[in-house]
């Protein structure tokens, strides 16, 4: 009962970024309340697969670490599947995948050449993308009649309020949960003023399989591949950091070889999250603090989470449940936690040397150029279509913009600086 209370308290610490991930990217791209409703099943099935993959010892690092959709790769995939369709979308998913399976071996080489100067500029790049999107569902969505009403702001607004009093005042498992409590007493006020639609909670089924293409088949294309294959980048950086963090707290110590199948556990579960039209994955920290939390460090617990989420996965009016939530409601939440999103990529950057006038010259230009083309993405539209993946995508040009100039300025001098690091660890260590 206990090792079981435990998978019960590790689902509700991601459940909120499982659900609100593909409500957000269904509603963007016009899909039907039953197809979200699918949509959010489907993903919740695909966190359990994705997770299995990662804490089985033959397939992935061994340590208690959750896998869930992530954050970084929502503007893409709204940006390509409004754009490009979702054959492109889905098929660029699929490539970057394989790509990170193939990378996977070397990855742990290949890490210092994405300094925190690089990484924490694309993960600002992706929140200051994401804003935008929170802004229009707090309004009430872009399509809305009622777009900017007063009570779609006031509604917003409570909903942000939750959640920081919640953060403020509640401490361990509670404070893990505030945005799902947010979004759930949220839901409750919007009820009283009638905005809430509980008719597609009726109508959808009680057990339905995950299907694979269910939305689409593949389409290929290297622009949109490029993309995902950047934030698959940068999700893998992160995970580095769920690994070490994990190592640490569980005792475990991690070899090139542990690390190697963690990477290769993520590219397969994008791979199999292209396949059934889901996301692409990464290791959640929030999970991380909840096992220091708890104690309970054996993966008894997550393998008991990965059964829940798979029966989850296949109740269909779990998803409709969740797709109840409105449009605002999530906007408040989203503020929140994009928000995070972009403060986090701050945090990335404060490891960098600003003394290095180099450094804050490839911050301002990569972080500018990012925001920059989202603000005004027809800026570079005379150089035409075949340019448009990178003239009018403010995380592509962003990303290359920092890669470039982090070599350009920083290149053989900070990759050798960080491996005599690395070598310094060692030694302490030893």
């Amino acid at each position: 009962m206990k090792t079981f209370l435990l998978s019960v308290q590790h689902l509700l610490a991601m459940y909120a970024g499982a659900i609100l991930v593909p409500i957000i990217v269904g509603t963007s791209l016009k899909f039907s309340p039953e197809e979200i409703a699918f949509l959010v099943t489907v993903d919740i099935f695909m966190c359990g697969v994705a997770t299995l993959l990662q804490v089985w010892k033959g397939t992935g690092t061994g340590l208690p670490i959750v896998l869930g959709c992530t954050f970084t790769a929502v503007a893409p995939m709204i940006l390509i599947g409004q754009t490009k369709g979702l054959g492109v979308l889905y098929g660029s998913l699929f490539l970057a995948g394989i790509l990170v399976v193939i990378i996977a071996p070397f990855f742990s080489h290949l890490v210092k050449y994405f300094p925190p100067v690089v990484t924490g500029s694309v993960v600002t790049i992706i929140g200051i993308n994401l804003m935008p999107v929170a802004m229009n569902y707090m309004a009430g969505g872009e399509d809305a009649k009622d777009y900017g009403d007063g009570k779609n702001i006031l509604l917003g607004l409570a909903t942000l309020v939750i959640i920081l009093v919640l953060q403020r005042f509640t401490t361990g498992f509670m404070n893990s949960i505030a945005i799902l409590i947010g979004l759930i007493m949220g839901t409750i006020l919007a009820s009283f003023v009638g905005v809430v639609d509980v008719n597609q909670v009726g109508d959808a089924k009680w057990f339905a399989l995950p299907q694979p293409f269910r939305f689409s088949g593949f389409s290929f294309d290297l622009g949109a591949t490029l993309v995902f294959f950047i934030v698959a980048i940068v999700s893998l950086i992160e995970s580095t950091g769920v690994y070490h963090a994990l190592s640490e707290i569980t005792g475990r110590k991690m070899e090139r070889k542990d690390f190697r199948k963690g990477y290769t556990a993520e590219g397969l579960a994008i791979v199999l999250g292209s396949i059934f039209n889901a996301f692409p994955y990464t290791a959640y920290s929030q999970n991380v603090g909840l096992v220091s939390l708890s104690g309970a460090k054996k993966n008894n617990v997550i393998y008991g989470m990965v059964i829940l989420l798979l029966i989850c996965g296949c109740i269909p009016k779990l998803g409709a449940l969740a797709n109840m939530i409105p449009l605002p409601v999530l906007g408040g939440a989203m503020i929140a936690m994009f928000g995070m999103v972009m403060a986090y990529g701050v945090s990335i950057l404060g490891k960098s040397d600003f003394n290095n006038q180099n450094n804050l010259l490839i911050i301002a230009i990569a972080v500018g150029l990012g925001a920059g083309i989202n603000a005004v993405p027809e800026a570079f539209q005379a150089l035409g279509d075949q340019f448009a993946w990178v003239t009018q995508n403010g995380i592509v040009i962003g990303t290359v913009a920092a890669i470039v100039l982090n070599f350009f300025f920083n290149g053989k001098q900070q990759a050798q600086s960080q491996v005599d690091q690395v070598e310094e660890t060692k030694i302490e260590q030893k």
